[in-house]
């Protein structure tokens, strides 16, 4: 398990330097990179935390950074920090997926609002990738109808709807439902409805007769 952290990206030795020790006096651990190409070549994807980085720097820029991460499917909250700030830089900041946009000098107490909330939407961020991975394993354990059961239920349709949709009995929907719930591992048939909508199980349910499980 790793600690969140900030990694802070800065070209300037005496930012990394100044900002670094803000970070430890207010209890954050910090990570520093001279560049983005160096925090590219360490960066584990698995790490929690945000990155705060500079937006003008030699080689790759902070807006460059931001979108590599991006095609990566790396989704780190990006802090960016400029000394020349204007609206159509920030427009294109936030356009490109960053979490923040702040100017240089940045004001201590703003700055670590920022952070922190940044470090909050990345844990948020993280618990629903996996819950969403935890519902994928469970919904693979079912068979074919018994998802076109679960997607049925999702769209509200009751049992005798299911039944003449499926083109099977309500008593055999009430069999695939048992054993949906028992795979799904839901008590409540609230519980399984809320894992069909989850995965945007809206499509049509096929209506030819599926072969006897």
């Amino acid at each position: 398990m790793f600690k969140p952290t900030v990694f802070l990206v800065d070209d300037d030795a005496a930012v990394r330097d100044a900002l670094s020790l803000l970070l430890s006096l207010k209890g954050l651990r910090a990570q520093v990179f001279a560049s983005a190409e160096d925090f590219l070549g360490t960066y584990d994807p698995a790490q929690r935390g945000c990155l705060l980085t500079d937006l003008r720097m030699p080689g790759m820029s902070g807006l460059e950074l931001n979108q590599e991460l991006q095609r990566r499917g790396v989704t780190l909250p990006v802090v960016l920090l400029t000394a020349h700030g204007d609206v159509a830089t920030a427009r294109a900041a936030l356009k490109s997926g960053a979490f923040d946009f702040l100017e240089k000098p940045v004001n201590d107490e703003l700055l670590m609002d920022v952070l922190t909330h940044a470090v909050e939407r990345d844990a948020q961020i993280h618990r629903a990738a996996q819950q969403r991975s935890a519902t994928l394993e469970k919904t693979s354990r079912l068979t074919q109808r018994e998802r076109e059961v679960l997607m049925l239920l999702s769209r509200g349709l009751q049992n005798r709807e299911i039944a003449a949709e499926l083109q099977i009995s309500p008593r055999t929907v009430e069999d695939y439902k048992a054993r949906m719930m028992e795979k799904l591992a839901c008590r409540t048939i609230a519980a399984a409805v809320r894992i069909g909508l989850s995965l945007d199980m809206d499509e049509e349910a096929p209506t030819e007769p599926a072969p006897a499980e």
